[in-house]
């Protein structure tokens, strides 16, 4: 299932519903490439959850992907074009709604409860747990911006315009595990030359 996918990859964007594990496949990809890895997240979210200047925001990122290799995850549409003009592929994680959403529960409550740092000095908000407004809870969100990834997705992946772009659609957790376990492999092995080639 996962042959021939990631000739020559270069520059990555990871993207998925929120709990789809984009950081976690970025991540691995990171690693096994040797190549930077940016978190849309920490760069959006400045401290006290304040969201950075849109201009700002693209000056940043614009920045980041003018490398000549990476892996950026994160869904952004004020940052899409910058980033899927350098990409050479997408990961699209579209696991299933029943799947996703145990997963940003249990996440949300682990952060909660364990204080953890996200990004800038932000933490979970209890209160945001039992919120359902979709712009102060990230369950909320994964819940209400599930369907609407996917057709946005969908319809990149069949645009014109993302000619360029190879893009390898994830549908279960069987194939994310796959696509992480076969690229830390490689990364073990130590694959030769720095371009990494489809192999998976």
């Amino acid at each position: 299932m996962l042959a021939h996918i990631l000739d020559d990859v270069r520059r990555v964007s990871v993207v998925g519903n929120s709990g789809s594990g984009k950081t976690t496949v970025a991540a691995a990809l990171s690693a096994a490439l040797n190549v930077p890895h940016l978190e849309l997240d920490s760069v959006f979210h400045q401290p006290g959850w304040v969201p950075l200047e849109e201009q700002e925001f693209r000056r940043l990122v614009a920045k980041f992907v003018a490398a000549p290799s990476w892996v950026a995850d994160g869904n952004y549409s004020a940052v899409q074009d910058l980033v899927w003009a350098r990409a050479d592929t997408v990961i699209w994680l579209d696991l299933p709604r029943h799947r996703v959403m145990p997963r940003i529960i249990w996440r949300t409550l682990r952060r909660a409860a364990l204080r953890a740092e996200l990004w800038n000095g932000n933490r979970e908000r209890w209160a945001n747990l039992v919120s359902v407004d979709p712009m102060k809870s990230v369950i909320a969100w994964s819940w209400t911006q599930h369907h609407r990834y996917r057709r946005r997705y969908q319809r990149a992946s069949a645009d014109p315009a993302s000619a360029h772009l190879e893009f390898v659609r994830l549908r279960t957790p069987g194939q994310v595990a796959a696509l992480i376990a076969r690229v830390r492999a490689q990364a073990a092995a130590e694959v030769s030359g720095e371009t990494w080639r489809r192999s998976w």
